[in-house]
C-alpha cells in the first residue's frame, strides 16, 4: 500500500486537514516568526555592540601609540643632539598626525652630576582656553623616562 498517494489523496477519514487542533505543515505560525525575529535582533545588537568596542579600542590604540612615537622622539633628539636639559619643567606642542598632543617634560637631577634624569609625558591637548597649560587635565596617553649626560 503506498502510505504517501494514501495521505495527499485526501482519502483520510479525518479530513484533509488532519486531526483536530494540528498544524498543516505548510508554514510556521506568527509566534514563531516574532520569536526568531527577536533572537535575530539581539544576536545584531550584540554583535553591534562589540564593533562598536573594537572600533573605540582601535582609536585609543593609535592615540596611544602617536604618543609613544612623540616621547621617543625627544629623548632621540636630546641623544642624537647631545643636549643637557636644565632641572625643571617644560611643556610644548608634540602633535603627531591629526592628533593634537602636549608633551610635558620634567628634567631632574641624579646623585651623578654628569647625568639627569627625563621624563617625558603626553597628554591629548584639550582644545580650550588654556592651551599648554592645561597638560595634565585630560589623562596621559604616554609617559617615558630616559637619561641624559654630558659624556660623549
Amino acid at each position: 500500500m503506498d502510505w504517501a498517494a494514501l495521505k495527499w489523496s485526501g482519502s483520510n477519514r479525518e479530513g484533509s486537514r488532519g486531526r483536530a487542533g494540528s498544524r498543516s505543515g505548510r508554514g510556521f505560525t506568527l509566534v514563531e516568526i516574532l520569536v526568531a525575529l527577536t533572537i535575530v535582533a539581539i544576536a545584531l545588537m550584540a554583535s553591534l555592540r562589540a564593533v562598536g568596542s573594537l572600533a573605540q579600542s582601535a582609536g585609543d590604540m593609535r592615540g596611544r601609540t602617536l604618543a609613544q612615537w612623540s616621547a621617543e622622539n625627544r629623548l632621540s633628539q636630546i641623544r642624537v643632539q647631545h643636549e643637557y636639559p636644565a632641572v625643571g619643567r617644560r611643556t610644548y606642542d608634540c602633535s603627531q598626525g591629526d592628533l593634537s598632543m602636549v608633551c610635558q617634560e620634567d628634567v631632574f637631577g641624579t646623585p651623578n652630576p654628569n647625568f639627569r634624569r627625563v621624563e617625558i609625558q603626553v597628554f591629548e591637548a584639550t582644545g580650550g582656553p588654556g592651551g599648554l597649560g592645561n597638560a595634565g587635565t585630560s589623562g596621559r596617553l604616554a609617559r617615558l623616562v630616559g637619561f641624559a649626560t654630558t659624556l660623549r
